[in-house]
């Protein structure tokens, strides 16, 4: 805009870019904001999806709202929710001051324009960022380690000037403005006091709807439609106890809390980008083939195609885990003993039917190992189908349960590291046949005996199976 001077009426609901935004007036962290926790990663991510979209203009970078606070300053304006977002922009063109204005590389600028726009942001930038005051030594070290990671980034040779430009000119902000301190507070409280960061497929829904080629209009109104049918807590719950655990314990990696911060890991390849490369062939060529009628093949650990494939990944795996895991929770007799219409042996259904009435089911550690059996479960039938699923259970069962009959106590950490320590998950994924897996070591248990007094319905399962010392 050309009023470096931006009113504040103005950017109530306004869109504005990132060089606006540095230019606004008075711009003020209030003490109340959490700590800068913002790190490389975030960065790196946001530098990614930055130069993804170099070739559309322009690119939406999320929403900033400020309290208008005359009691400090008649144009005062406290950052109520952007926090993190815009401390990085300002890191960012701070970098991008050092390294092309004031640096060893400013020969690197060309365009006579983009450096007299760069002249003009410098002393915005410097006068924002001195005015601040971080009592965090949290926000202090990241505050450091970010700018010195965003000066890598933009010293790198394939960081231009058509990038400066595009960050400045073309990445925007949509703005709010409360006038209201009790609102403002409101709307604070409710972005961080009641949890929204672990809701982020609201956050996966935004990044993948981007996605959608302009040849797709139609089919992205329609996802849109659909997705707005589903259950939010169910879908939370689809994300954070199965899909979000199931990926990273693939992978090896812990999995204790699904917030914003993780959800890159659903965040995958845009085959128009990629389709050079050689390990994206065979996906596109499966993308091509797969029309809406036949389906795509997804597996659980597979690499995410973005846009629509996305969502129909996400209403695949939202039908059919909430099917097997209705199934498999249901109360077992002798006219209901299927699961994936398969016939249970009595084994396997006699594990189902203790699972489910055994007095300490409801105990937090025992619904803790309740979810490593069903998210094992659930990515032996990804995998294999029904193929020997009596086996299976069996054998998930001892793995996941030994770890409840050992412990005296178990906590979200204990889960969460015998899964990585004992990762059948690995097993699966690795196997090319059930055999594979079936042929797993195990060995006998040793129970505890204060865990013992409360378990006594699945030290009776292990002593039958005979896994029990």
């Amino acid at each position: 805009m050309d009023d470096k001077n931006l009113e504040m009426d103005s950017l109530d609901k306004k869109i504005i870019t990132v060089a606006d935004l540095i230019e606004i007036p008075e711009l003020c962290i209030p003490a109340y904001q959490r700590p800068y926790k913002w790190t490389e990663a975030n960065l790196n991510s946001l530098l990614a999806d930055v130069r993804v979209a170099r070739e559309d203009i322009p690119y939406r970078l999320g929403t900033i709202v400020f309290h208008r606070d005359p009691q400090n300053h008649e144009e005062a304006l406290n950052i109520v929710d952007g926090q993190q977002r815009t401390l990085t922009l300002f890191l960012l063109v701070k970098a991008v001051l050092d390294v092309f204005l004031n640096g060893e590389q400013n020969t690197k600028l060309v365009c006579s324009k983009v450096r007299q726009q760069l002249e003009c942001l410098n002393k915005p930038v410097e006068d924002f960022l001195q005015r601040q005051c971080f009592t965090s030594s949290l926000s202090h070290y990241n505050l450091y380690e970010n700018f010195r990671a965003a000066k890598r980034a933009v010293k790198r040779s394939d960081f231009s000037e058509k990038d400066v430009e595009f960050i400045l000119n073309r990445c925007e902000v949509v703005t709010f403005v409360l006038d209201d301190i009790t609102e403002a507070f409101q709307f604070f409280d409710s972005q961080n006091a009641r949890g929204r960061d672990l809701d982020p497929h609201d956050l996966l829904k935004a990044y993948h709807l981007r996605e959608f080629s302009q040849q797709e209009a139609d089919l992205k109104a329609e996802t849109v439609r659909h997705w707005e049918t589903l259950d939010s807590n169910s879908l939370a719950d689809l994300f954070a106890r199965y899909l979000y655990r199931i990926r990273n314990w693939a992978q090896g990696k812990s999995a204790k809390y699904f917030s914003k911060d993780q959800a890159g890991l659903f965040k995958g390849i845009n085959l128009d980008q990629v389709r050079r490369y050689p390990y994206a062939e065979p996906l596109h060529v499966v993308h091509q083939c797969c029309g809406s009628e036949s389906g795509f093949p997804f597996q659980l650990d597979q690499r995410i195609i973005n846009g629509r494939r996305f969502f129909e990944m996400i209403t695949h795996y939202h039908q059919h885990i909430m099917a097997l895991i209705g199934e498999e929770h249901q109360q077992f007799n002798t006219d209901n003993r299927h699961i994936l219409k398969c016939e249970l042996d009595e084994q396997a259904r006699k594990i189902l039917e203790t699972l489910n009435t055994y007095s300490a089911r409801n105990r937090r550690g025992d619904k803790y190992i309740r979810t490593l059996f069903d998210c094992a479960l659930i990515f032996y039938v990804d995998k294999f189908g029904s193929e020997d699923l009596s086996r299976a259970i069996v054998k998930l069962f001892i793995w996941a349960y030994r770890c409840r009959l050992e412990m005296q106590a178990v906590q979200l950490a204990t889960m969460d590291n015998y899964a990585l320590e004992h990762n059948v998950f690995e097993q699966i994924r690795l196997a090319a046949k059930p055999e594979e897996l079936f042929g797993w070591p195990l060995g006998t248990v040793q129970p505890n005996q204060n865990a013992m007094k409360k378990l006594k319905e699945i030290a009776d399962l292990f002593r039958e199976l005979g896994y029990h010392v």
